[in-house]
């Protein structure tokens, strides 16, 4: 079959199509159980590039198939699963995914409406889920304001739709006007520029009374005034560094207005307690069922440009999903 394989921790331009073996057995993160995908696209996210250059906590060693995220259609099922063969199926794989088959998770697996295509479904597991579990982990409520950096991203524009469904209200942050569209096409109806006065920006916004809640997937040098966008008891959602840079806090900023500070990373949750997994996939399907989520796809490339897919998320060029289309 054909897949696309990083050789090297050199980044994506390393990466090349080849002709490899079809998987064999079951995905090693799935205790046995044996969920066989023929794929039809394949989702890309920030931790594909992180794996690629040998810097990601969950990473498989060189070789490898890249891509986290399988959408297509279930050829075998676990006995006793949920899932059948001939389920249209969106499946967190981790790697693997850039691939006409691919191993994945049965419990970070979902099953897409009929009316939904295997590209928007591509965008849907891991972005959804982190979105989900980011606004499940620090409670959001009908009624609160979020404030979302980058919220032109992947999973920026699936936190948007998270947050609205929940009732609440989210705050888009965004670098430029072409992300701002992304972010209002996605259901924002408040978006900022996140220049220097981007917290101004909020303090008039909120009567100076500050958000409840902040999610962040970008890190970096605004961690401090996100601290101080919030309101007090308020709670900040650290999902990652897309910026690449890994910020420090001063606790005692939490200490002076009753803030809460909460890491984001759902295998070891998951791990601790087993039965937030159905919970998140009765959550996303659903949302997709209702029409809450609407993926938003910035970019479909197909399996032989896979290394300019990695590569728009890695220059942060990407503007919603990027999306590889593995059969026509």
């Amino acid at each position: 079959m054909r897949a696309f394989v990083i050789p090297t921790p050199d980044g994506p331009s390393a990466g090349e199509l080849r002709a490899v073996p079809e998987p064999q057995g079951a995905h090693t993160w799935a205790a046995g159980e044996r969920l066989l995908i023929d794929v039809h696209a394949a989702g890309i996210s920030f931790p594909d590039v992180l794996q690629g250059r040998g810097t990601y906590q969950h990473g498989q060693p060189p070789p490898y198939v890249a891509g986290g995220e399988a959408c297509g259609v279930v050829l075998e099922a676990p006995p006793g699963s949920r899932f059948a063969p001939g389920d249209r199926v969106a499946s967190l794989c981790l790697w693997g995914a850039l691939a006409e088959r691919a191993l994945g998770l049965p419990a970070y697996t979902v099953k897409l409406p009929d009316d939904m295509s295997f590209i928007d479904g591509a965008a849907l597991q891991l972005n959804y889920s982190t979105a989900w579990f980011s606004c499940h982990r620090i409670a959001v409520q009908p009624g609160e304001r979020v404030l979302i950096h980058g919220a032109a991203g992947g999973v920026g524009t699936a936190t948007i739709q998270a947050v609205t469904a929940l009732g609440a209200i989210p705050i888009a942050l965004v670098s430029t006007p072409a992300k701002a569209e992304i972010a209002r096409a996605a259901g924002a109806e408040i978006v900022l520029g996140s220049g220097k006065a981007w917290l101004a920006d909020v303090r008039d916004l909120t009567g100076n009374s500050g958000v409840d809640a902040v999610i962040d997937p970008v890190g970096g040098d605004d961690i401090t005034d996100s601290l101080r966008a919030l309101g007090v008891g308020g709670r900040l959602a650290v999902v990652g560094f897309a910026s690449g840079r890994i910020p420090q806090v001063k606790v005692n900023r939490l200490l002076l207005r009753d803030l809460s500070l909460v890491g984001i990373a759902l295998a070891p949750f998951v791990e601790r307690y087993p039965q937030i997994a159905g919970q998140l996939a009765d959550a996303l399907e659903s949302m997709a069922c209702s029409g809450a989520i609407r993926p938003v796809v910035g970019a479909v490339l197909d399996l032989p440009d896979s290394a300019r897919a990695l590569e728009l998320i890695e220059s942060r060029q990407a503007l919603g999903k990027v999306v590889v289309r593995v059969r026509s």
